[in-house]
């Protein structure tokens, strides 16, 4: 058994990459589907560590004559409700619950992006849609990242999934830990919620396997947000009853959609995004097909916190590296931008 990695951000990207090539886990994926990952989203009140979107890979295809970016919520009213027709986009579009300026703001921003049809007649603003948005997200699988799920871990992570599981946003949620070795996995005999999967990852053969399955989630229907858990007591009573609120399913499909779309657009290789790869002691190293982020000068993975501008080792590139059109263009920070921009869009079909 080798080591854990060296940072739970490195045992992030192991996970993430590890269910870009196998997921599922335990069984082959059907050529007619695509799973697409990203890290570090969610919505305003819980971001998760790990996000797979299962997609029919057809579907996929027809979602990308919509663009590499994501569509926010006001894109989705608009690109989802346009009319075959050209019509007036308040005859067309349903009523928001909002200001109409910003559905016009919308539809500029659409027509700026080339997926929308819109034209003037007088003083109205009328639309017409290129292209059906196509209902391409299958499930959506909530993964937390905890390399040393100890029994501290543990605790802190339970009030978090049962939250999940109330909610139930995502299909199925999962716990991914360092796997030990040992006969029975200490992880499953944690006090975390029984509905969450527990997959053991090997950092050394960079596999992972089940050892405990996940119960699915219902996501059609109402799901429970939990606001103020209740407390627990020595006693059989409990001090407080905690305070909660129903999210409709109307509801729950707009927050899965937005989070897909997020994750269509992020994907996991968006961490250089938050690192400062044109210093000249940034490189990218491959592990077994994965590249991942190092500082020579440190000797180590680093975390974005540690990659930024005010770190005490920072160097900009030198201009010599950065050859054929310096300082606009070339380099090797921005040549590494590219590279994993490209092996992100290889898992979107149709870009």
């Amino acid at each position: 058994m080798t080591a854990a990695p060296s940072s739970e951000f490195e045992f992030e990207l192991l996970v993430c990459q590890w269910v870009e090539r196998e997921w599922p886990p335990g069984g082959e994926r059907d050529a007619d589907r695509a799973v697409l990952v990203a890290r570090q989203l969610g919505t305003k009140r819980r971001r998760w560590d790990t996000i797979a979107i299962e997609a029919d890979r057809a579907a996929l295809r027809r979602r990308a004559n919509f663009g590499f970016q994501h569509l926010d919520g006001d894109l989705l009213h608009v690109i989802q409700n346009a009319p075959a027709g050209w019509a007036w986009y308040r005859d067309a579009l349903p009523d928001p619950g909002y200001s109409w300026r910003y559905v016009r703001e919308a539809i500029h921003e659409a027509d700026d992006r080339g997926i929308l049809d819109v034209r003037r007649d007088g003083n109205r603003i009328e639309i017409r849609r290129k292209w059906v948005y196509p209902d391409w997200v299958d499930r959506i699988v909530a993964i937390e990242n905890k390399p040393d799920l100890d029994a501290s871990a543990a605790r802190a992570l339970r009030p978090q999934l049962e939250r999940d599981v109330a909610l139930a946003l995502a299909d199925e949620a999962w716990v991914a830990t360092t796997a030990t070795g040992e006969r029975v996995e200490p992880a499953i005999l944690e006090d975390i919620s029984v509905e969450a999967g527990v997959l053991v990852v090997d950092p050394g053969e960079r596999s992972a396997s089940v050892a405990w399955h996940p119960r699915s989630l219902d996501v059609d229907a109402p799901g429970t947000r939990i606001e103020d858990p209740a407390d627990d007591a020595d006693s059989e009573y409990v001090q407080s009853a905690g305070t909660f609120e129903y999210v409709d399913p109307e509801r729950k499909r707009e927050l899965r959609l937005r989070i897909a779309e997020r994750a269509y657009e992020r994907g996991w290789r968006s961490f250089i995004d938050s690192m400062r790869p044109d210093c000249r002691h940034f490189e990218l190293r491959d592990a077994e097909g994965q590249l991942l982020p190092h500082c020579a000068a440190k000797g180590c993975t680093q975390t974005s916190a540690e990659c930024s501008g005010s770190c005490s080792e920072y160097e900009p590139e030198p201009p010599a590296w950065r050859q054929r059109g310096w300082p606009i263009e070339g380099g090797p920070g921005k040549r590494l931008r590219q590279l994993l921009a490209e092996r992100r869009r290889r898992h979107r079909p149709g870009l």
